[in-house]
């Protein structure tokens, strides 16, 4: 007798492995997802602007990486002794304004050229619900602690979000005809939204993307990482504290899922490689002069080299 119901998921036909290149946009799922991406040593980008949680903020900063649409005076602002931007998330708000522009536009040639170079990029939609600045009447990534009372709030359409997806995907395409896409909604829930308006959200997400893929289903895929936390992992244990974000446990859970989606069984040996040589390096020695602990160094560099000889790229 089965007590759960698990998501069925078929094999991907545009794998992941050791020499894909992958770029992840998105909300702070995206960052748990990118993290196991790092430990295991893939090629990956993450979020060069910071946590985008809506559909509309990633396609305007897509289509300005894209078409090289540099950053000015006009598109920042100065508040709380720090100098800001509606575009990109707080955690890179300056408090120099040329230091401050000259990042950005750095890393929207930095972006630009990862984003041509790509070989899959994985966008993770958090929210249809989107802050409306009064004054531009432009929807902003991040409020950056601005009063309320400076903007309206919205929740997107499935049309809306639908048309967002597309011209992100276009514009993309653009840069590097050859990429290929995973989309997966984040299981993170908003309730500061309200429980209704949550669902709502997450709703309008998954049927703009439901119709994205109908059209373009050889390039585009979706990964249920919303439905796994939903359905397979139904309880709270799987919850953080704050009982609104995934714990680790359902992390690496999804994690598991989304390898046997993407990863073949020589990509998992390989990251069963990697692993054993993380956990390695973690090891703290009783007696670091030891003539066990040398051995074990030893070792350890022997495995290093190994690998490095089969994957150039993998870097400790």
């Amino acid at each position: 007798m089965q007590f759960r119901t698990q998501i069925l998921i078929s094999k991907s036909e545009n794998p992941i492995d050791y020499n894909s290149i992958i770029m992840s946009f998105g909300s702070c799922f995206a960052e748990n997802m990118s993290e196991k991406f790092q430990y295991f040593k893939f090629q990956n980008t993450l979020n060069p602007f910071g946590i985008i949680f809506n559909p509309v903020s990633i396609e305007k900063l897509i289509k300005r990486v894209v078409d090289k649409i540099y950053f000015t005076e006009k598109d920042i602002f100065f508040y709380n002794d720090l100098w800001h931007c509606y575009e990109i998330h707080s955690e890179l708000s300056n408090s120099d304004k040329e230091t401050f522009l000259e990042i950005l536009n750095l890393l929207i040639d930095s972006t630009n050229h990862h984003i041509s170079k790509s070989s899959h990029f994985q966008i993770t939609l958090g929210t249809s619900w989107v802050y409306r600045n009064v004054d531009s009447n432009n929807i902003v990534a991040n409020c950056h602690k601005v009063p309320q009372k400076e903007f309206t709030k919205e929740l997107l359409s499935i049309e809306t979000i639908e048309k967002s997806i597309q011209n992100t995907i276009d514009l993309i395409q653009k840069a590097n005809p050859n990429c290929q896409f995973i989309f997966t909604v984040s299981p993170v829930r908003h309730l500061k939204d309200g429980f209704a308006e949550n669902n709502v959200s997450k709703a309008h997400l998954l049927s703009a993307i439901y119709n994205i893929i109908n059209n373009k289903s050889s390039i585009v895929n979706y990964f249920p990482s919303y439905e796994i936390m939903m359905d397979e992992l139904r309880d709270y244990r799987f919850y953080a504290q704050d009982m609104l974000h995934p714990n680790q446990v359902a992390i690496d859970y999804i994690w598991q899922r989304f390898s046997e989606t993407y990863f073949s069984e020589t990509t998992c040996k390989t990251i069963e490689e990697v692993d054993s040589i993380q956990k390695s390096l973690s090891h703290r020695p009783f007696n670091p002069t030891s003539e066990s602990h040398q051995k074990f160094i030893s070792k350890l560099e022997l495995k290093k080299a190994n690998l490095a000889e089969q994957h150039p790229q993998i870097k400790f």
